[in-house]
């Protein structure tokens, strides 16, 4: 029987095969591995690409696997077999705001909430291993639109809570946007409440239009 799953948008095949032979960036890969955590779908296909090893990344990519990729792929997929599927939830409280922690979040350093615009807050999230990664908790109020964007590289952005709707789409708790540089969208949140996100970027925010020309220089996630 194959795997059921309430969660509608997905990461690409070629992303997933990044992430099984260990060729993600460390902010996407805590981006898809908090994706892989309540998504059955995209764990069996993990599962099969891991297990696949080398020549389905080879034929997807001229990038080789490292030495230890499919070691370490399965034992990830071990680590996931063998959590429970609703472990006590990890909560941190910031000016008020209550967020379960994801388990891929729970080793890093979540940082304070800090003004981005009107409705708008980020939270810095740093990885031990890999402080330098572009990791962020994105926060936007009911209603409110972010700037019209796209981006000089991949985005990946993991709904915790809320909802937000753009061109391609609405998007839930669960779901997964994977944006590339062709992209230009301008996402939502629906009325009904706030959306907390999780995205990772490799590359810039590009922001459109004439108010965007003028910020840009003042951009930094």
């Amino acid at each position: 029987m194959s795997a059921v799953s309430p969660v509608n948008h997905h990461p690409s095949d070629e992303t997933l095969l990044r992430y099984a032979a260990g060729r993600l960036p460390a902010g996407a890969s805590v981006v898809i591995a908090t994706h892989l955590e309540g998504c059955p779908v995209c764990r069996a296909r993990f599962a099969n690409f891991a297990a696949m090893g080398g020549r389905l990344v080879e034929e997807a990519s001229p990038e080789l696997m490292a030495p230890n990729a499919l070691a370490e792929a399965m034992a990830r997929i071990d680590a996931l077999d063998a959590t429970p599927p609703t472990p006590p939830p990890a909560r941190i409280v910031r000016h008020d705001i209550a967020l379960d922690l994801p388990r891929a979040l729970r080793r890093c350093d979540v940082g304070r909430w800090r003004w981005f615009g009107p409705g708008v807050h980020l939270s810095r999230v740093t990885i031990p291993e890999a402080p330098a990664a572009r990791l962020t908790l994105l926060r936007v109020g009911a209603g409110r639109a972010l700037p019209e964007h796209g981006h000089s590289g991949l985005e990946f952005t993991q709904v915790l809570t809320g909802s937000f709707t753009d061109e391609f789409g609405t998007f839930r708790p669960g779901d997964l946007a994977e944006m590339d540089s062709e992209v230009e969208h301008q996402p939502v949140v629906d009325k009904q409440g706030e959306c907390i996100c999780l995205a990772a970027f490799d590359g810039e925010m590009v922001l459109s239009g004439l108010f965007g020309r003028l910020v840009q220089p003042f951009l930094k996630l």
